[in-house]
């Protein structure tokens, strides 16, 4: 693994507190090598353009959910892929919507992958190792 990469932190966008618990817990089992960063709605996640204009580190990957509060996941992924600093950081839609028109709405905004939050936690825990280690260890994103 790339050490640069490992500094990175992730981006974990989830306004349900139950799901938001259950996503650390799963990442958590895993003793996942990044930090976690959490941003509790769509405009928190925004908060974090100007953070990295300024040179805080970009994140390896942003989760992200859909059904938000304040700025929608959809509106945060469109926002975030006009802006220089964060067009090119991946983006994973991870969210309980599995709508047709979302999963469109998704990739016509350049997400990088829509996964659909599965109901029990052994499931959970599988989806994070397939997370970890696509997009902290296999993928090579730029730097």
């Amino acid at each position: 693994m790339n050490p640069e990469l490992g500094n990175r932190p992730i981006l974990l966008v989830e306004d349900n507190p139950v799901d938001l618990d259950l996503t650390l817990r799963a990442f958590g089992h895993r003793n996942l090598a990044n930090p976690i960063e959490v941003a509790r709605d769509g405009q928190e996640a925004l908060d974090w353009i100007p953070r990295w204009e300024a040179g805080e580190s970009l994140p390896l990957v942003i989760l992200l959910d859909v059904k938000l509060p304040r700025v929608n996941g959809l509106e945060v992924l469109r926002h975030l892929r006009e802006q220089s600093v964060s067009q090119h950081i991946p983006v994973v839609m991870l969210t309980s919507s599995s709508e047709e028109r979302d999963v469109k709405m998704a990739y016509q905004n350049h997400a990088n992958s829509y996964i659909v939050k599965p109901v029990s936690f052994d499931k959970l825990i599988e989806v994070t190792a397939q997370i970890e280690l696509y997009w902290c260890l296999t993928n090579h994103p730029p730097v």
